[in-house]
């Protein structure tokens, strides 16, 4: 983690700090004052509900070396201590991570995208840590405060910098990418994510291209080739190093699925590689083949990369496997979704021997064509063999009865412990049951219910 002087600091950034504290030191920042450790540089926000800067005084009594404060604030200034005065400390944070990041002068490989980022993340992480020292996004810190901390925890011999870039709206992406300044961006995909904000998968496709901002000018960019929106940013972009990933035989890399099965995914790159990975859904073929090429690219030869994926382990919530005390397999995937990524898991169950069960929550944010991007995952079931569908919350009511007509078994649920007892009471030992929704349908509830049964 970032380990300076004051002196240091004010070289980096804009600032005003007492020359008698300029020999201070600070080791790692933080922006809660409820858990200041020893030494830490606590950084301050004037919040929608609470204003940081009103904790400042009692951080410097707790521990911390220093505080930023902006020289406007509306709160009376710490009368003891190093108080580094800014015009605003988020814009200060996001400067110190960019100078930080510059003298660790890690590989930089940024990801974005509609769905996959964290799966991408992992598996990048896992090709390329036989090799060299990688550090990476930690759970959602993807964001304009999230990133610059995600960096400023960076120990000073990182080799290679993961970091996940998410958004709500235009600009931010390109924020985050001019602060990390990418040898690599990755874009794994368009989907219908923040509908809502930007009105369209196009609109979509253009935020998270956004990526490019930064991107060093000898820097490379892997994308989803299947996906035309993408490949037409592309093409506007002639001075773009550019490498298009998918399945189609027109991507730079081609990736074919050779067995898909309740172990995980056997493909192949352009024929020069066969890979499996211990994951469930062949969506995360493309996931792993921007992980290899990246691995490649960086020098990593393919022997050490295939055995590298056969010890992959995802962050929680994504394809996760169990089985219940029956014996019936439950697949918890219940982290996010989108409507494109829902019909993936449907891509995935339907490959899977057993008696199919879906459990699919709301898809969240997606404005006015929420019904209709509900609906159109209810339709993708009709030539799917799905055994059993049942649907939780308002807008999956759209799915639901979409997807009715070319299922064995459908029922609409409005109450999550309605559903879980439903579920459980028809329970059987061959039945493989795909649980998915947004974040905050919370259906993991069902997932830890089911594996009790």
């Amino acid at each position: 983690m970032i380990n300076i002087s004051l002196r240091q600091l004010a070289e980096w950034i804009t600032c005003e700090i007492d020359d008698r504290y300029l020999d201070v030191m600070i080791h790692g920042v933080t922006i809660d004052s409820r858990h200041i450790e020893a030494g830490q540089l606590f950084i301050p926000f004037n919040g929608e509900h609470v204003d940081g800067h009103r904790f400042s005084a009692q951080a410097l009594q707790d521990g911390a070396a220093a505080t930023f404060f902006e020289k406007h604030s509306d709160v009376a200034a710490p009368t003891e201590g190093p108080v580094i005065y800014v015009e605003n400390t988020l814009q200060a944070l996001q400067q110190l991570a960019e100078a930080y990041l510059r003298e660790v002068a890690p590989t930089v490989i940024a990801v974005t995208g509609s769905n996959g980022k964290t799966t991408t993340k992992d598996m990048l992480e896992n090709t390329l840590a036989a090799n060299f020292k990688v550090q990476k996004t930690q759970g959602n810190y993807n964001n304009e405060i999230g990133m610059p901390l995600t960096i400023l925890a960076l120990e000073p011999d990182t080799q290679i910098s993961i970091l996940e870039m998410g958004m709500s709206g235009f600009g931010e992406i390109e924020l985050l990418s001019t602060i990390a300044q990418p040898d690599f961006a990755v874009i794994t995909n368009i989907g219908e994510s923040h509908m809502q904000d930007l009105g369209s998968r196009a609109g979509i496709a253009k935020a998270k291209f956004e990526i490019i901002a930064g991107l060093k000018a000898d820097g490379r960019l892997l994308f989803e080739g299947d996906e035309p929106l993408l490949a037409e940013l592309v093409e506007e972009h002639a001075e773009l190093h550019a490498t298009s990933i998918g399945t189609m035989s027109s991507n730079d890399v081609r990736c074919e699925v050779v067995a898909h099965d309740a172990t995980g995914i056997t493909f192949k790159l352009d024929d020069e590689g066969t890979y499996h990975i211990p994951v469930l859904g062949a969506h995360n073929m493309k996931n792993a083949a921007y992980a290899i090429t990246v691995a490649l690219a960086l020098g990593v030869d393919r022997e050490t990369i295939q055995q590298q994926l056969q010890q992959l382990v995802l962050t929680g919530m994504r394809m996760q496997k169990f089985t219940a005390q029956n014996g019936a397999v439950v697949i918890n995937d219940a982290y996010n979704a989108s409507p494109t990524s829902m019909k993936a898991a449907i891509d995935t169950i339907t490959q899977m021997t057993g008696r199919k069960i879906l459990v699919f929550g709301d898809v969240l944010e997606l404005g006015p064509q929420s019904a209709s991007l509900h609906g159109d995952v209810g339709r993708y079931l009709a030539d799917k063999t799905i055994d059993v569908l049942f649907t939780f919350g308002e807008a999956s009511e759209a799915l639901y009865e979409a997807g009715e007509p070319f299922v064995g078994q459908a029922q609409h649920f409005t109450s999550k412990t309605e559903l879980i007892e439903t579920l459980s009471a028809m329970l059987q030992s061959d039945d493989i049951v795909l649980v998915k929704g947004s974040r905050g349908m919370k259906l993991e509830e069902v997932v830890d219910a089911l594996i009790n049964v």
